[in-house]
C-alpha cells in the first residue's frame, strides 16, 4: 500500500514516534531507521516523521534523548572493555624444550579483538548514515524555509492587493454618495408664460 500523508498526528502517534527514536537512539542505530519503522507503522513517510520529531516532539523528550545517548555510550563502553585482551597470568618457566602450547585466553583475546574490530566497523558505518540522515534533513528544512518565504511573499502581495481594492471600493462608495447629493440638491425651472422662471420642487 502506498504511503500518503496524514495532517493529524494524534498523541498514540508522538508516543509511538519518541518512544522508537529512543529506542533507536540506546541501540546505536539510527533516526532514519527508526522514521522508517514509523512509518511503515502509521503509514507515513520517512520524511514526515523526521519533520514531526524535529519540528514538534524532540524539544519535549530533550532529557530522554540525553539519557538515551548516554546509555548508548555506556553500552559501547562495556562492549569494548569486554573486547580488550584479558590480562593473563605470567608463564610459567618451560623448562622443558617442548614447545610452548598456545593457551585458550590467547584464542579468546584473538576472538574478541575480531569482535571489537567488526564493532568499529559498524559504528563507522552507523556514522556515515546519521551523517547523511542529517545531511538529508537539513536539505529539507532548507527547502521548507524556502517554500514558506514564497508562500509569506504571496500572503503580503495579496494582502497589499486587498488593501487596493478597498481603498478603491471606498472611493468609489465616496463618489456615489456625492453624486446622489449634486442629484437631490439641483434645483429645477421651469419658463411661466410671462416669461418668468418658476422655481419647482423637487
Amino acid at each position: 500500500m502506498p504511503k500518503v500523508r496524514q495532517d493529524a498526528w494524534s498523541h498514540e502517534d508522538d508516543l509511538l514516534l519518541a518512544e522508537t527514536v529512543l529506542r533507536h537512539i540506546r541501540e546505536g542505530s539510527t533516526q532514519l531507521k527508526a522514521f522508517d519503522e514509523v512509518g511503515d507503522v502509521l503509514n507515513r513517510t520517512s520524511a514526515a516523521c523526521g519533520f514531526r520529531w524535529n519540528a514538534e516532539i524532540r524539544q519535549k523528550y530533550e532529557q530522554a534523548v540525553d539519557l538515551a545517548k548516554k546509555q548508548r555510550k555506556e553500552k559501547k563502553r562495556n562492549e569494548a572493555s569486554f573486547a580488550q585482551p584479558v590480562m593473563t597470568a605470567q608463564p610459567q618457566v618451560n623448562k622443558s624444550h617442548e614447545p610452548p602450547k598456545k593457551s585458550q585466553a590467547t584464542v579468546m583475546d584473538l576472538s574478541q579483538v575480531i569482535s571489537y574490530l567488526e564493532t568499529l566497523q559498524d559504528n563507522d558505518y552507523k556514522q556515515t548514515t546519521l551523517n547523511e540522515e542529517i545531511q538529508k534533513l537539513e536539505e529539507e528544512n532548507q527547502n521548507l524555509i524556502q517554500t514558506n518565504q514564497k508562500l509569506q511573499s504571496q500572503l503580503d502581495s495579496l494582502k497589499e492587493d486587498y488593501q487596493a481594492f478597498i481603498s478603491i471600493m471606498d472611493r468609489a462608495r465616496k463618489m456615489t454618495m456625492f453624486d446622489e447629493q449634486d442629484i437631490v440638491s439641483k434645483p429645477f425651472f421651469r419658463m411661466e408664460k410671462n416669461g418668468n422662471l418658476e422655481h419647482l420642487a423637487k
